[in-house]
């Protein structure tokens, strides 16, 4: 599905406890973040590709819509951006929007194709 990993260094000043505790207050803070017209959220609908923390905490994260029409395009980096800056002790929060590859329903998670009717 989505893919966590810290900017690679010589050094890292984040402990592997500290990374894995902070991947999942970012998780969470993903997970309120939903498409306004798909009753799930973006980390389970799979439209979340990479999220990539550095030692200094800043985050950046490539995710996609979709559909590249999707009416919410213009809004949805900045509610990601909004959710994630209210993780305690983060950094700079970039989000780039990508279409490659396309989004397709095979990245949605177990639980969001249950939530859908999808089996």
């Amino acid at each position: 599905m989505s893919d966590t990993t810290q900017t690679p260094s010589s050094a890292s000043a984040l402990s592997k406890q500290e990374l894995d505790d902070f991947t999942t207050k970012l998780v969470t803070a993903l997970k309120t973040v939903y498409d306004p017209e798909i009753p799930v959220d973006i980390y389970e609908l799979g439209l979340i590709y990479k999220v990539d923390v550095a030692d200094n905490k800043d985050v950046t994260v490539d995710m996609t819509l979709t559909a590249p029409n999707c009416p919410v395009a213009g809004e949805m980096p900045e509610n990601v951006k909004a959710a994630l800056q209210l993780v305690d002790g983060i950094g700079e929060v970039t989000v780039n929007m990508t279409f490659d590859p396309p989004w397709t329903p095979e990245r949605m998670s177990e639980e969001a194709k249950l939530e859908l009717n999808m089996f």
